[in-house]
């Protein structure tokens, strides 16, 4: 009797120290314990004006499995418009931060206490906004034009863009207000987050036309990007192409080289003209770094939405066009005198990013005319 409880002593003994050793000696470095994976993706967009993200944007907003906002530091540019870009980069990415963490009491800071889901920026381009729970009269696969939201589903309470943001799996914000990839670091070392980084960029040319067509829309943030007084005078446009072309330089650097560990893997350069002259194939690459399934419903939707015959004129209008036409339009309407100043005041970002140079007036009609030829 004696024996057997002895060896029954031994055994529980033994399986205790098992189960010391196993658990309190993981294998991991200086034995500290890894953090636990947050199961929500975290995308940002990261873009300028006028750089066809509001589209890219949609790419993922169309996404039934996605929480999208577009550009919610559009709030805090409003209310603190007094300070520069750089001043206000802690408070924009407190405010993304916040929004990845479903946590909408941040625009507290910045709207109204009487605020309603209408009063948020862009809102209806939010599929997620437009669908349960914030909307019940559409479903949550449906693709859904902003137009036909806007009309039937403004009155919900600002409530149900929280309580819809926790019933995603990703959330997905484009904005256009970071010029540092450094300050987003704590972002992306964040155990609370899983972030991963869509830089997208467009020809400078080519945005330097789109702007042209929409200064009124862009005077305030153009203002606080390189101030007032640099905003004056016929070099006022180029001094701000200078700024976003230059951060563009800086965000790729940081993010393509990845020296930092948390980088890899999580940052993503993309061309705008790539997404229009291929549009299911870049789609098809922005999902899977997303880790997100490319429907049949979104295919037909993405090739659809690109090979319209819209112009795609106004600001934020996200219809059917002829994206290829509407994105190289800038190379006929552009006069060869303003061509030449973006190229002086954007020729690093030009040269690193893959945009050819157009040395004379010729030039430049001849490539217009090889656009023309192949589009048809």
């Amino acid at each position: 009797m004696m024996k057997s409880r002895r060896v029954q002593v031994l055994l529980i003994l033994a399986v205790l120290t098992f189960l010391l050793i196993h658990f309190h000696f993981q294998p991991c470095s200086n034995n500290v314990p890894t953090e636990r994976k947050p199961s929500s993706v975290h995308i940002l967009i990261l873009s300028s004006w006028r750089s066809g993200s509001s589209f890219t944007g949609q790419i993922f907003s169309q996404h039934p499995s996605v929480f999208y906002l577009m550009e919610p530091a559009w709030h805090v540019w409003v209310k603190m418009y007094q300070n520069s870009a750089k001043v206000l980069h802690m408070a924009v990415r407190d405010l993304v931060r916040s929004v990845f963490l479903c946590d909408m009491s941040v625009f507290d800071a910045y709207m109204s206490s009487q605020k309603k889901k209408s009063d948020l920026f862009q809102w209806e381009t939010s599929r997620a906004l437009c669908s349960p729970p914030a909307c019940d009269l559409f479903s949550r696969s449906d693709i859904i034009a902003a137009g036909n939201c806007r009309t039937i589903c403004a009155k919900s309470p600002f409530s149900t863009v929280e309580e819809a943001c926790k019933t995603y799996s990703h959330v997905a914000i484009k904005e256009v207000r970071f010029f540092d990839l450094k300050v987003l670091y704590p972002l992306l070392t964040d155990p609370s987050l899983n972030l991963k980084i869509i830089h997208l960029v467009r020809d400078p040319r080519a945005v330097f036309r789109s702007r042209e067509n929409t200064v009124a829309d862009l005077k305030r943030d153009s203002n606080i990007v390189v101030g007032a007084e640099r905003t004056k005078g016929e070099m006022g446009p180029y001094n701000t192409m200078q700024v976003i072309c230059k951060s563009h330089v800086e965000i790729y650097k940081a993010g393509s080289r990845a020296l930092p560990n948390f980088l890899k893997d999580r940052y993503l350069l993309v061309r705008y003209e790539d997404i229009v002259r291929d549009p299911l194939a870049l789609a098809a690459q922005m999902y899977r770094f997303a880790e997100l399934h490319f429907t049949p419903e979104l295919q037909k939707w993405v090739h659809n939405i690109t090979h319209g015959k819209g112009q795609g004129a106004q600001a934020f209008d996200i219809s059917s066009r002829d994206a290829l036409k509407v994105s190289q339009a800038w190379r006929k309407t552009l006069p060869f005198q303003k061509i030449e100043k973006v190229q002086r005041v954007c020729k690093d970002a030009m040269d690193l990013l893959g945009y050819q140079l157009i040395q004379s007036e010729k030039e430049q009609q001849n490539m217009s005319l090889d656009l023309l030829f192949d589009h048809n």
